[in-house]
């Protein structure tokens, strides 16, 4: 019986006169390519994410903090500002919420972190305590959402303290910042985590991504505004470092880290997102190191590594609210 496939490239019959269908080669290299995408993808988010402590530690040594923080949140919201104007009408009340969520989510935790770095706390374990942010919405989750912690966040919750512990103890026994300024992540990180509940509590899905941003940075810049006043001024440092610093601070660190984010949990899921973002401790501590001299020691990895486990255990139990 002659085969009525055979036209096709590739094609035969079987015993039974049926069509061979044959491999298609293409499918193996379109699969190989969709990975290599996706991990393409997950480094520029790692590096981006990272780039935000890098950013504040380069300009740091070229104007004061909340100068920095000031027209960081300044030049990203009026970027946006078209999308805010003629973009989907706003209501009042979810505008008053994106506000307090840029107060605690945007000034809370710049400040926290960046303020850490400029005491002189090592940036790479500024970003580890800032990745605690599963344990911190863990343990605010019943005060706030009336949810207790189970043994495994409980469990989790310690050991990931406990590596903060030992990493910030390598850091501070090379003689880098006082003690308290390990603090200052924390409670940035806790506004941060607050700010995450209170969205996942108060949230409207009806305000786009870029307008709730822009709301947030233009909030946030309302109050550095105040404290870079103090400071000596609201104007912006002519110079190269300054202006450099911030194109980076907004350009790769806040646009490049989100919009990466928001493409990447189209390509793959939250929980591998959240769970390649665990990469940017050690990211910034190698990065820190390199460009900056700053410490890295044996018990700063151990206490990375003890971190990230307790980490997992929270961020498997009580997966962090997108934002």
């Amino acid at each position: 019986m002659e085969c009525r496939h055979r036209r096709h490239v590739g094609g035969g019959c079987g015993i039974l006169g049926k069509p061979v269908v044959a491999s298609d080669p293409t499918r193996g290299s379109s699969k190989w390519l969709a990975l290599a995408i996706v991990v393409g993808l997950e480094a520029a988010l790692v590096l981006s994410w990272s780039a935000g402590f890098v950013g504040i530690r380069f300009a740091i040594d070229h104007a004061p903090l909340f100068l920095i923080l000031l027209w960081r949140s300044l030049v990203s919201g009026l970027l946006l500002l078209p999308g805010l104007v003629w973009g989907p009408r706003l209501h009042g009340r979810e505008v008053l919420m994106q506000v307090a969520f840029g107060v605690l989510a945007m000034a809370g935790y710049l400040a926290g972190f960046a303020l850490a770095i400029a005491h002189g706390a090592p940036t790479g374990v500024v970003a580890l305590i800032t990745d605690m942010l599963p344990l911190a919405v863990a343990l605010l989750s019943w005060p706030v959402l009336g949810q207790a912690l189970n043994m495994r966040q409980w469990v989790g919750t310690l050991v990931g303290m406990a590596g903060v512990l030992v990493a910030s103890g390598g850091a501070s026994g090379s003689g880098n910042g006082p003690l308290w300024a390990y603090g200052l992540p924390v409670l940035g990180t806790t506004a941060l985590a607050l700010a995450l509940l209170l969205q996942k509590r108060f949230a409207s899905a009806s305000m786009p991504v870029y307008q709730s941003l822009c709301i947030q940075c233009l909030s946030a810049a309302a109050i550095f505004a105040g404290f870079a006043w103090n400071e000596g001024g609201v104007a912006p440092v002519l110079n190269t470092g300054f202006v450099s610093g911030i194109l980076w601070l907004v350009l790769v660190a806040t646009y490049g880290a989100w919009g990466l984010y928001y493409v990447a949990l189209r390509k793959s899921s939250p929980t591998r997102v959240t769970a390649v973002l665990y990469l940017s401790p050690p990211v910034t501590m190698v990065w820190a190191w390199a460009v900056f001299h700053e410490p890295l020691s044996w018990a700063m990895a151990v206490g990375l590594a003890v971190s990230l486990v307790g980490i997992v255990i929270v961020a498997r139990a009580s997966p962090v609210p997108s934002h």
